[in-house]
């Protein structure tokens, strides 16, 4: 097999939407890719907060938050899949050193340079105790590619793609998450053009 026809892997990778992207749910998104292979890519858009922040939603599920400092982080659209299930992107737990065989929640995806994701309650009921990782980002919803439709939309220019910065999930304002991931880039939104083809 020749080199230049290894499969596409952009896990732990944005997805930054180009300016022509018309769908409205991913129009001038941000989406975090958590797993990407042949079969397909799973990620959560990290830039479109919903209307309710995280005291509402922990209030919804009848948990207390005893971590303040979250409750008005906002509940972040995911993606139109499953829109009424819970997603919590969030820093590992232990060191790669003191990490344990088992995961501490009962359903995470470790994701491959550095993050996890994690879709059991227990996480929320760790923060609801004032456990639990110390930076998150809760979504409703996820987004999701069949097996070649990410490919084929990168090939139809509808996304850019670049190494995911951390730092842009849980360090930047939600309004400037688009300009700093294509800062990634060295580019600059204003310098894209929603036409292809012209100078």
């Amino acid at each position: 097999m020749a080199a230049d026809s290894a499969p596409m892997n952009l896990t732990h990778h944005f997805l930054i939407a180009m300016p022509g992207m018309e769908d409205k749910t991913f129009n001038r998104s941000v989406v975090y890719l958590c797993e990407h292979s042949e079969r397909g890519a799973l990620g959560l858009v990290i830039n479109k907060p919903s209307d309710i922040n995280l005291k509402v939603l922990f209030e919804k599920i009848e948990l207390h938050l005893a971590r303040p400092e979250l409750g008005e982080a906002p509940v972040f659209q995911g993606g139109p899949v499953q829109t009424e299930r819970g997603f919590v992107l969030h820093e590992p737990v232990f060191t790669q050193a003191e990490k344990p065989e088992e995961s501490v929640y009962a359903s995470t995806m470790t994701i491959p340079g550095g993050l996890e994701m994690t879709t059991s309650k227990d996480v929320l009921e760790a923060l609801a105790t004032g456990a639990g990782p110390r930076k998150v980002l809760v979504s409703l919803g996820y987004s999701a590619w069949g097996e070649g439709q990410l490919e084929s939309e990168l090939a139809e220019n509808s996304w850019l793609t670049v190494g995911a910065d951390p730092a842009v999930i849980f360090d930047t304002p939600i309004e400037q998450r688009y300009d700093k991931a294509l800062g990634l880039l060295g580019l600059q939104a204003w310098t894209l053009s929603p036409e292809a083809g012209h100078a």
